[in-house]
């Protein structure tokens, strides 16, 4: 896959990475985001344009973006990557949320919640 890189409002710079490098650079992203900030990850269906004009797609794509508040990076999966890549990426998830806080229901909560029933 081909790298590129351009300007976006606010400064950062989107990389377009192969897939084996979008997720070494995500394993350093939440080394680097561990104690704090944040990871934003969102997946989306990619029909393989970069202009408005309308495209056929030969076959179905995948995009993943990753961003924190330095950088921010991207890759493109074909469906048939998607087993490989989906495995690796799962592993990476589940090894680096291991650091996230617990959301405590308040007393009040639950004082209403049996009020109701």
């Amino acid at each position: 896959k081909q790298w590129y890189q351009r300007r976006v409002r606010g400064g950062f710079k989107m990389v377009l990475l192969d897939n084996d490098g979008f997720l070494h650079a995500l394993t350093k992203m939440f080394q680097n985001n561990r104690t704090s900030g944040s990871v934003t990850l969102v997946t989306k269906k990619y029909d393989g344009r970069t202009t408005r004009a309308a495209v056929t797609a030969p076959e179905n794509l995948c995009i993943i973006r990753a961003s924190d508040n330095k950088s921010k990076i991207t890759t493109i999966i074909s469906n048939k990557e998607v087993t490989k890549f989906q495995m690796s990426y799962a592993t990476l998830l589940r090894g680096n949320m291991d650091s996230l806080k617990k959301h405590e229901k308040s007393k009040e909560r639950k004082d209403k919640k049996r009020k109701d029933l």
